[in-house]
């Protein structure tokens, strides 16, 4: 394995290529014969932060240098296909965009195994007993010398920590194991599996990747992230790469020391802003809701910030079932799972169902921008809206610090300037 890291480390630019070159010279010296292509499974640009873009970019001039072919196929898993200036927000200017594939979830995939019901009733404690069926994009058999899967640790709602091999069976995963991956994680409580490494969702990816897909090339970046909120600025506190297990537990161990935030105390109002860059939907939006609930108080308020929401779902049918179920709390949902062929031909939305509800136990309040998804229509899925122009006027993003703030007619929030970059916890409610 190749690791950098540190609680106090920063890897800089010039170190971060030398780490990307000998992970590749490395990979290259264990092949039995010379590359000719190589394909690249990054994350899209809601996971700008991760410096999976640089590292691509890097990887690509290494590669490309050398006469190897090289295309890049954004993990998407359900989210759009990114638009000409997303992808050069994420990846730079270096890489011709004919070299980008785009990631179809429901018709670009091929079916290579599959995860018995058995295992799965194992895994959820007899909550569900479905078969899944292992689906991954078809370009990943074309042939390719090396695939390389990059993207960043960090607590993630569904399976625990996020990448690895998630970025495989989600990112570039098909329907089945995208939608009954995130009921699984659903139905076995959110809030036992927010930031662990070893959760039932993780073992059901691991499984899928070991079992199913054990003849592909796939090596691992992984990276460790953090923002000095006194600067704002970003640190590449890890680098990580393997084409085994090793590389993403070692990154899980400094991901919950400088990723999890514990609160002595929990906040009675807690204020997310959602930067317009990342997050568009609900769908997306909602880490605001997943990464806090931890935290929030009972009888507590969510406000969440979203200049740019435009959209509930990133997927148009996954849009219409929000709109039509709301976000409810897990018994409506699972009562509309039940009732409703749609909802359960599509337990990936259930599941968000699920997970974008506090249960009732603190108000979830959403501020849209103009031009995008209505007060109307977001009271319409069960939360409560007000203007964005209104609410950013008295919860300034500008002027506000990350963490607890008093302000000036003495009302206490904590402010969370990004809700992607880690996780938010009363410390007697996470389990260490």
């Amino acid at each position: 394995m190749i690791s950098r890291f540190g609680e106090n480390v920063s890897i800089s630019t010039d170190e971060l290529k030398a780490l990307v070159f000998q992970c590749l010279e490395n990979c290259a010296e264990k092949g039995s014969k010379p590359w000719k292509r190589v394909l690249v499974l990054p994350p899209d640009h809601t996971r700008l932060n991760s410096q999976a873009g640089p590292i691509t970019a890097i990887a690509y001039e290494w590669l490309t240098a050398r006469g190897i072919q090289v295309d890049i196929l954004p993990t998407l898993g359900t989210h759009n296909a990114m638009t000409e200036k997303q992808l050069r927000m994420m990846f730079g200017d270096s890489i011709p965009l004919d070299a980008f594939r785009v990631h179809d979830w429901r018709n670009g995939v091929v079916r290579k195994g599959e995860v018995s019901g058995k295992m799965l009733s194992e895994l959820s404690g007899g909550k569900v007993d479905y078969t899944i069926g292992v689906e991954v994009n078809k370009m990943l058999f074309d042939g390719y010398d090396l695939i390389l899967s990059v993207g960043q640790v960090v607590p993630h709602e569904v399976v625990g920590m996020a990448n690895y091999t998630k970025n495989i069976v989600v990112g570039a995963g098909g329907a089945d194991i995208i939608n009954k991956s995130h009921f699984l994680g659903a139905v076995c409580n959110m809030e036992t599996i927010l930031g662990q490494t070893d959760t039932p969702v993780r073992k059901l990816f691991n499984y899928a990747v070991d079992t199913c897909l054990s003849d592909l090339p796939i090596t691992y970046i992984l990276t460790v992230m953090e923002q000095d909120y006194s600067t704002g600025e970003m640190h590449m506190r890890g680098f990580y790469s393997s084409d085994d297990v090793e590389c993403y537990t070692e990154a899980c161990e400094l991901a919950r020391k400088v990723n999890i935030t514990l609160l002595d105390r929990e906040p009675k109002k807690v204020v997310v802003y959602l930067d317009p860059h990342e997050f568009q939907s609900t769908w997306l939006g909602n880490k605001a809701v997943y990464r806090t609930r931890m935290a929030i108080a009972d009888g507590g308020e969510l406000i969440v910030l979203a200049p740019a929401l435009k959209e509930f779902g990133e997927d148009p049918e996954i849009d219409r079932l929000i709109r039509k179920y709301g976000y409810r709390g897990t018994p409506a949902t699972l009562k509309a799972v039940e009732e409703n062929e749609e909802l359960l031909g599509n337990l990936g939305a259930a599941a968000h169902l699920i997970h974008g509800s506090s249960e009732g136990r603190f108000s979830i309040t959403y501020c849209p921008g103009e031009g995008g998804v209505t007060l109307d229509e977001v009271r319409s899925v069960g939360f409560e809206a007000a203007p964005y122009d209104e609410m950013a006027a008295r919860y300034n993003p500008s002027t506000l610090k990350d963490g607890f703030n008093t302000l000036p007619d003495g009302e206490e929030i904590f402010y969370i300037s990004n809700p992607a970059l880690g996780l938010w916890a009363y410390k007697e409610k996470f389990k260490d």
